[in-house]
């Protein structure tokens, strides 16, 4: 807003600046008019809507709410947030509900897991499969000790420590009718003992009877170094290399190249960190 004293009248615009009245002019130096109370800077307004700039008069801001420009403006914006509106109410009422439904469904399977537990508290062997089962209250199902299988009946699945995983019927009974062949085929193949006769004799340790040759099972073993069929008449190559000869101007070189070399190893001896210097 612009800040007027009250005794003064209202300052007027040149060029987008409000300046103070004409009468307080020469009381004032141009930087405390820079400084002071009576300059006024006119600002803009900025319309959401639009996103543009206006002059903040109320002339200025009329003609533009006026204009059909922002009207669009104002009609797509209330319908976003009809929109907006609309589809968040009806998420929370999907949501609500979906609440219901499990609601529901966790009420009915709590009565369901009651009825069962009362049932099995009792003894009640309806719920059980078939003849031979009986209630495990270790482990909370049916257990039938023909087939080694466990059944739940809340799942209607079947369990066993040989499959493993819970199964359906179908494949339970296969795998105990699997497992009693595979008993079965076991049981016949082993070896029977002879049912007539006498004892049998036993084994006797000893000395077996003839003449003993001892003598080793490989006799080449104990040799090192054994020459194999071939290598015995393998003719040997004699070392007939004659000692080569060196000649005065190569012995003084050999010489040199050993003193350089030695030289050499002097020097680089402290470096190496493997020697002492003190």
């Amino acid at each position: 807003m612009t800040e007027v004293l009250p005794h003064l009248p209202p300052p007027f615009e040149i060029r987008g600046r409000a300046l103070p009245h004409p009468r307080l002019r020469g009381r004032f130096t141009r930087a405390d008019l820079g400084r002071g109370p009576y300059w006024v800077s006119q600002g803009n307004k900025w319309c959401d809507l639009c996103k543009i700039f206006i002059s903040n008069n109320p002339f200025s801001i009329r003609t533009h709410e006026l204009g059909k420009r922002h009207k669009d403006n104002v009609t797509q914006r209330l319908s976003t947030m009809q929109k907006d509106g609309a589809a968040k109410e009806k998420e929370q009422q999907q949501a609500a509900k979906a609440l219901q439904l499990i609601e529901a469904k966790a009420k009915k399977s709590y009565q369901k897991d009651l009825e069962n537990n009362q049932r099995n508290t009792d003894g009640d062997s309806s719920a059980a499969p078939g003849e031979g089962w009986v209630f495990d209250s270790t482990s909370g199902y049916y257990y039938d000790k023909a087939t080694g299988l466990y059944y739940d009946s809340n799942s209607g699945f079947y369990y066993s420590d040989g499959l493993g995983k819970w199964v359906t019927q179908e494949e339970a009974y296969k795998w105990a009718e699997t497992s009693k062949t595979n008993v079965a085929q076991s049981s016949t193949s082993q070896p029977k003992t002879p049912s007539g006769g006498g004892p049998v004799a036993g084994i006797k340790g000893g000395p077996a009877p003839g003449v003993v040759v001892k003598k080793p099972l490989n006799p080449m073993r104990a040799v090192k170094g054994a020459p194999s069929a071939l290598a015995a008449n393998k003719r040997k190559r004699e070392d007939t290399k004659k000692p080569k000869v060196v000649s005065k101007e190569e012995e003084a070189a050999l010489r040199a190249r050993e003193a350089a070399r030695k030289r050499v190893e002097d020097r680089e001896k402290p470096l190496m960190g493997l020697y002492k210097t003190y």
